[in-house]
């Protein structure tokens, strides 16, 4: 492979570029320009790296990439829609999406590694055929690609927000208004690393949500969000002062002082972690370019609370 740069790729990032010249998912190029499979102008350098005008790429794709370290196990996947290119699934909560510290083996990649036997190095060795992830205990569709094509296909549809993600939520309170846009930057929290926050540095989050019932200090919420930025839904109903219902990483308010039904209470208290579930998805499918829509329930804690809300309201005035 060579490559000379241009006046149209000029100062644009070297991942990117090669990522949109070759049809290779980002992550992989930045993982060969790592390993040393591609140089520029003869030497490494960093995926980040601005091209020049007369730069030179040189280098090889292999067909393999080294053996992956991460485990097939079996066990069992919600699977809602499969075939040869793409794989949705319906996450329950509590599992974490790939392969992190402290979660080696106990992941929907390990489980997808045994389901699917050729899904190995797709996009690479840490997160094989990731498109998309969700928090550990937000459940919901999620959507993995099955081959090279699919994935660079499906992130880019992802990154230029041509994906209609919309989540259901339980919130405690209610926000001001009952329909709105959230803009705002979210970055690393400034004292605690291992959490987000509004801040001034971060990146561009756009969050909608609309309250579709409101009901003794508890609102159900749909949320459609147009960025997918780490714990974006999270933070930004933080933000609004109506944190979501099991959240206490984003929830500093007492319960008993919003919550005015020891029923609800109790069904609230028992929630742990994030009353949160991405409850439909839609895209185009990466081959036959057909509106793929996929939408599931939330799982039953949540439900059980949807179905009082419901049932008291049915019974009686609000």
């Amino acid at each position: 492979m060579v490559i000379s740069i241009k006046v149209e790729s000029f100062a644009k990032r070297a991942d990117l570029f090669l990522s949109e010249k070759l049809g290779i998912t980002r992550s992989r190029i930045q993982n060969l320009i790592e390993k040393g499979f591609i140089l520029l102008n003869s030497n490494p350098f960093k995926p980040s790296s601005r091209l020049k005008m007369g730069d030179l790429i040189t280098g090889n794709i292999p067909e393999e990439e080294e053996e992956s370290e991460l485990k097939p196990i079996n066990f069992p996947l919600d699977i809602i829609y499969e075939d040869e290119s793409i794989i949705v699934i319906n996450k329950p909560k509590g599992i974490v999406v790939h392969p992190s510290f402290g979660h080696k083996e106990d992941t929907i990649v390990n489980a997808l590694l045994y389901h699917c036997k050729d899904l190995l190095n797709i996009g690479g060795t840490k997160r094989p055929g990731v498109v998309h992830r969700l928090d550990k205990d937000t459940s919901g569709i999620l959507l993995f690609a099955k081959n090279e094509h699919a994935l660079y296909n499906l992130q880019k549809q992802f990154k230029n927000r041509a994906v209609t993600k919309k989540y259901l939520a339980l919130l405690l309170g209610k926000p001001e208004k009952d329909r709105d846009t959230i803009i705002t930057n979210i970055g690393r929290h400034p004292k605690d690393r291992k959490k987000f926050a509004v801040t001034k540095e971060g990146r561009p989050a756009i969050t909608e949500y609309n309250i579709l019932k409101f009901l003794l200090g508890v609102s159900l919420a749909e949320i459609t969000i147009k960025t997918g930025r780490t714990h974006q839904i999270r933070v930004h109903m933080s933000y609004i002062n109506a944190p979501i219902i099991g959240d206490m990483d984003y929830n500093k308010k007492n319960y008993e002082n919003i919550i005015k039904d020891k029923n609800l209470l109790q069904l609230c208290k028992e929630i742990k972690g994030q009353a949160l579930c991405a409850h439909f998805l839609s895209f185009k499918h990466p081959i036959t370019n057909k509106i793929m829509n996929f939408k599931v329930s939330p799982p039953k804690e949540m439900q059980k609370i949807i179905d009082w809300m419901k049932d008291y309201g049915a019974n009686k005035e609000t």
